[in-house]
């Protein structure tokens, strides 16, 4: 038998992702889980940190870290109703740090949570009527979808199928019942899992599906992805994509970004098989010896394309029909107010790295909750971290738009193209993998990038910035047309050339640079660009076309 990572006997051993959980959450004597609980925590949607800004004073003081839990829900499509996020703000302020962050994934993450509010905590979440399983861990993730909720019929339609597709992937024990709602025990030895198996999966697994021309959910960047073609408003079925992701080690050339083939098309009715096909080849290919090398890009790189999808053909007893046209055209959401097919309006509002607080900025949280108050439609989270206050009646929009100004909310009506579309992670204080900051650093590139932007005649141009603490891609920085990987403090790997599609892959420009490092190579790239520039193109293509990044910058 081949050797097997450490992670993979933590999963064996656990009893269907119980382990010692019930023992270490009652433990007193400190305030962090034991070290495989760690690993099995994530499958319900939880990660334990520490307030990395004060571990080395708490050391000196020979205290153990301030660790504290992160916990995500599951959100398919991002959507929930008012009555929902007035809970999860109430949660927010109750039991975690007083700010709740929508991430990358149209999820909602709370940060700060002590081991002794766990469980409480949980079990909040789950009276809001959402749930936290598999949103971590080695299983498919929350399941994004397109935000805008009904340019056509055909968008419903999708986010249906979005909201099917994560509870069919979801993983059937009762561990998560068990141990944070109190829920009848059973024997693991009777339950079976049968997508996931013992072992679950090789490494985490993400699912996306896109509605064109707007690929905002940056489908080519998920292991299994899903392009709705739409003719005259109706859904016609899907292209499928497979074997996207964006994590990288540093210093690792067997790691890397990768963007997802097109696999063929499949019609409506097929997509929960054939997801479930390219779930368990997945599962039972995928590599359980390096699990730097085991997300589902590297299967497929590794066994080729033709035999991937003659294996998931085999699996679902059909075969694909050959992928049919599609466009895409932006990755960016769209601000302000736009009209849905059925007469109701939907406001989008610019959450700069999704954080949602009062702050010295403005009182932001408070005034959403105000807004949840009195709003009759719903809210989606956007997979740029935005918000939309969706589903909103003629007769009330004027009424939305005062507390929207009342609360400083209306950033997107003053915020420049780069400040509007950059992504950022959480990095720095609490993330354990973060090399370098990013959420906290945003606004400074963002106005450095406006500055040289600006400097050299741009000001205005449409740009996608991106950035990352570490490699593993959160953000999905390898997308953008600009983009910095953290490497240490203070210091990044600077990548040109996105497409602003979401399509292609960007490429290092410099590595382990500082911020004045930095600005000059921007400066000089826009002073470039601004001069040599097509009509038309785009940073990020100029950026390969003059030689910026690729073979000729080498």
């Amino acid at each position: 038998m081949t050797e097997q990572s450490p992670v993979e006997r933590i999963k064996r051993d656990s009893h269907n992702l119980r382990g010692t959980l019930v023992e270490s959450l009652q433990d007193p004597l400190t305030g962090s889980i034991r070290e495989d609980d760690t690993v099995l925590i994530k499958f319900h949607g939880s990660y334990q940190q520490d307030d990395r800004d004060i571990r080395d004073e708490r050391r000196r003081q020979k205290l153990e870290p301030a660790y504290s839990f992160m916990i995500r829900t599951r959100l398919p499509g991002g959507v929930c109703t008012p009555a929902q996020w007035l809970q999860l703000d109430e949660i927010a302020r109750r039991y975690a740090n007083g700010t709740l962050r929508i991430t990358t994934r149209q999820a909602f993450q709370f940060h700060g949570v002590i081991k002794t509010e766990l469980k409480t905590t949980m079990q909040a979440i789950n009276a809001s009527l959402l749930d936290t399983l598999a949103a971590c861990g080695d299983v498919n993730r929350n399941v994004m979808a397109s935000a805008n909720p009904v340019e056509t019929r055909a968008h419903p339609v999708v986010h249906e199928w979005a909201k099917q597709l994560s509870e069919h992937l979801l993983p059937k024990t009762r561990a998560y019942h068990e141990i944070w709602l109190d829920g009848a025990k059973v024997s693991s030895t009777e339950e079976v899992e049968p997508l996931y198996g013992p072992t679950y999966l090789p490494r985490k697994f993400k699912a996306a599906i896109v509605v064109p021309p707007v690929n905002d959910v940056d489908v080519f960047a998920h292991d299994l992805g899903f392009i709705a073609i739409i003719e005259n408003g109706e859904l016609q079925g899907f292209n499928l994509t497979v074997g996207g992701g964006m994590g990288a080690t540093h210093g690792d050339a067997e790691t890397h970004p990768r963007v997802a083939d097109v696999a063929g098309f499949l019609q409506p009715e097929q997509l929960l098989a054939v997801a479930e096909a390219v779930l368990t080849t997945q599962r039972d290919f995928g590599n359980r010896a390096v699990r730097k090398r085991a997300r589902l890009k590297y299967t497929i790189e590794d066994r080729g394309l033709e035999w991937f999808v003659a294996e998931i053909t085999r699996r679902m007893g059909f075969a694909l029909e050959p992928a049919r046209p599609f466009n895409f055209e932006t990755t960016g959401d769209r601000f302000g107010w736009t009209e849905g097919f059925d007469g109701r309006w939907h406001l989008t509002l610019r959450i700069e790295a999704g954080r949602v607080a009062d702050t010295a900025k403005g009182p932001w949280l408070t005034g959403l909750r105000e807004i949840a108050r009195v709003h009759r439609g719903d809210f989606r989270l956007t997979p740029n971290q935005n918000l939309t206050i969706a589903n909103v009646e003629a007769n009330a929009r004027a009424f939305i738009d005062a507390l929207v100004v009342r609360y400083g909310l209306d950033r997107h009506a003053r915020a420049t193209p780069v400040a509007l579309n950059a992504l950022a992670c959480v990095a720095l204080p609490t993330c354990a993998l973060a090399m370098a900051e990013a959420e906290r650093y945003l606004p400074r590139l963002s106005q450095l990038v406006d500055e040289r932007l600006a400097a050299n005649g741009l000001a205005g141009a449409p740009l996608v910035l991106r950035i990352t603490g570490c490699p593993n891609g959160c953000a999905r920085p390898y997308l953008a047309e600009v983009a910095l990987v953290g490497k240490a403090p203070g210091r990044y790997n600077l990548f040109y050339g996105g497409d602003g599609k979401g399509q292609r892959l960007n490429a290092l420009h410099l590595e382990n640079v500082d911020e004045p490092t930095i600005v000059a190579a921007l400066d000089a790239a826009f002073g470039r660009y601004a001069k040599e520039r097509m009509e038309g193109e785009r940073f990020g293509d100029f950026a390969w076309r003059a030689g910026l990044v690729g073979a000729q910058a080498a």
